[in-house]
């Protein structure tokens, strides 16, 4: 069983950044992929980015170059680092967790979910 919290979203102007955080529960952290997600207001939620335990990382297109993935298996935390911010960046973030070795963008591959964090940029 595993257990995520996530934290340091908040409101930010355009351009801005901010960095997210997820602590995980449970001693096999580092045997999960971890990911981040986010749903917009009217919107399904979509893939963000996610990394192996071997550090393999993958971003959905629209964050790319903006976005930067990262885990501390000593610390079981995710970080999602979140630069030059737009404001269809404004979503709640969610991160997750996948007993499997290989990254995935399929919501359905992950088994544990936070309870999200608010991001919300203005212009």
């Amino acid at each position: 069983q595993v257990q995520l919290v996530e934290s340091g979203g908040g409101l930010v102007q355009a351009g801005g950044s901010l960095r997210l955080s997820c602590k995980a529960s449970g001693r096999s952290f580092g045997s999960h992929v971890m990911a981040w997600f986010r749903q917009a207001p009217g919107k399904e939620r979509e893939f963000v980015a996610a990394i192996s335990r071997y550090g393999v990382t993958i971003y959905a297109d629209s964050v790319k170059g903006r976005f930067t993935i990262s885990r501390d298996n000593a610390k079981n935390t995710v970080y999602l680092q979140m630069n030059s911010l737009k404001p269809e960046d404004t979503a709640v973030y969610y991160c997750a967790a996948g007993y499997r070795s290989v990254v995935t963008t399929t919501e359905g591959e992950y088994d544990y979910w936070g309870q999200g964090t608010q991001v919300t940029v203005s212009s």
